[in-house]
């Protein structure tokens, strides 16, 4: 029997009338008996999220000891979703604790967690479903790391013969008892944790979008939408800024192998992406899958004559960086050449200049140059590494486009082509990448 994990976004909880959706979609299969939340997002153009009214009673609190005029607005808030559900709940008793709570507790991280509390209480009355709080079954160990295998069993207990139920998303317990919330991917993560924890047969992600599009729909117009990709494709393009569903969000199913598909709320009918582990990958007969881009990296060029001879030249250049703590992005090389690319959020002129100095110290090279102001454009699709001449193509597209390619970097498993091009050209670079691989309109 299949068993479905459905993780909601914050557009999907929304409001009385989203939510009324999301029962429908719960409730037009049997096979969908666990829930997840996120906090109640923006309802139009300019609104609040309830996340954002809660950082607000968290500052409020610390400059004047209580957060009565902001959780107002939270209060408020609530309490037109229950009236618009037309619910027979009075939820006033739940928000007068969770503002005791916010004042007692004086924590940004628990008072941050209350929007997805909320919300899954509300969704547990809709569905008649068992809500079930992530504080008694999501554990931090002393450090701060998720602790796996406590709270998937801990889950499954308290699941265990629950025709369905609601957890809230983002946040779990440390020992001490405190709530501490998942510092990336947010209820995504919550989401796949309860997938794996009861073995779901497929996680389904639902949203605002119907599922991956081959590139940024603001680069080019109405980009064909992505069927099927792998894990591994899902990891380049999420780095790279395609940013439906972050890779190190779902490493829980990933890791189970558990299928996840990206659904739209608002248009439950669409068939979304499919992302599989690779035994379940079916080639869709694309050599590319998607192209994504993300800009401001800086390249540093590094070259020394006989550098292939020097034990332990690649090592003293990242020992460096290592020492600065910032992270590498890329290191594409050749006999004499190396490049080590990093972004730039990391490094300020000084650091930089500091960095380049101690480069020098270490390894003494003929030449040094700096490139700023790089976006890198990712080329990803399973399909390149069995297709003649997919780089040929690439290059020519980019050539006849007029982006001039500053680098390039290919992965050894030939998943995918990364270019280095100027900020300026990053849309155009895109934009003939994706002419040239999928044409010009939506198939």
């Amino acid at each position: 029997m299949a068993l479905k994990v459905c993780k909601f976004g914050g557009t999907s909880m929304a409001d009385g009338h989203t939510m009324t959706k999301v029962k429908k979609i719960i409730e037009s299969d049997p096979d969908r008996r666990f829930v997840v939340v996120s906090a109640p997002g923006k309802r139009f153009s300019g609104d609040t999220k309830v996340t954002d009214l809660l950082y607000k009673c968290h500052a409020e609190l610390m400059d004047h000891g209580d957060c009565k005029l902001a959780f107002a607005d939270v209060r408020r808030r609530f309490e037109g979703i229950v009236k618009e559900l037309n619910l027979d709940f009075d939820i006033s008793p739940v928000l007068d604790d969770t503002e005791r709570r916010i004042e007692e507790e004086r924590s940004e991280e628990f008072t941050a967690s209350r929007g997805e509390y909320l919300a899954a209480v509300v969704m547990a009355r809709l569905l008649g479903a068992k809500f079930i709080d992530a504080e008694d079954v999501v554990f931090f160990d002393e450090s701060g790391a998720f602790e796996s295998k406590r709270s998937y069993a801990a889950i499954a207990a308290a699941a265990e013969e629950a025709p369905l139920a609601v957890f809230p998303g983002f946040y779990g317990v440390t020992p001490e008892g405190r709530v501490k919330t998942f510092s990336r991917g947010g209820s995504d993560i919550s989401g796949a944790i309860v997938a794996r924890a009861l073995g779901a047969t497929v996680y389904e992600n639902w949203t605002d979008v119907s599922g991956f599009l081959a590139c940024d729909p603001r680069i080019v117009e109405s980009p064909r939408r992505i069927k099927m990709l792998s894990y591994k494709e899902l990891r380049e393009l999420s780095y790279m800024g395609a940013n439906v569903l972050h890779s190190e969000s779902i490493f829980p199913v990933r890791k189970a192998n558990i299928p996840i598909v990206i659904k739209n709320t608002f248009r439950p009918e669409d068939d979304g992406t499919s992302i599989l582990p690779i035994a379940q990958y079916v080639p869709s007969g694309n050599i590319v899958t998607g192209i994504a881009g993300k800009k401001n990296f800086i390249v540093i060029f590094i070259e020394k004559s006989h550098m292939n001879t020097e034990v332990g030249f690649v090592r003293k250049v990242l020992s460096v960086l290592e020492r600065f703590e910032v992270s590498v992005e890329h290191i594409p090389s050749g006999i004499d050449t190396m490049s080590v690319v990093v972004d730039s959020s990391h490094i300020d002129n000084f650091k930089l200049e500091q960095i380049l100095e101690s480069i020098k110290e270490a390894v003494e090279p003929d030449f040094m140059r700096v490139s700023e102001n790089i976006a890198l454009v990712a080329t990803v699709g399973h399909g390149m590494s069995s297709s003649v001449g997919t780089s040929a193509r690439l290059f020519k597209a980019l050539a006849d486009a007029g982006v001039n390619v500053k680098m390039i970097d290919q992965g050894s498993s030939e998943l995918n082509i990364i270019v280095g091009v100027k900020n300026e050209d990053m849309e155009k670079c895109i934009s003939a990448i994706y002419r040239e691989f999928f044409g010009n309109g939506r198939n």
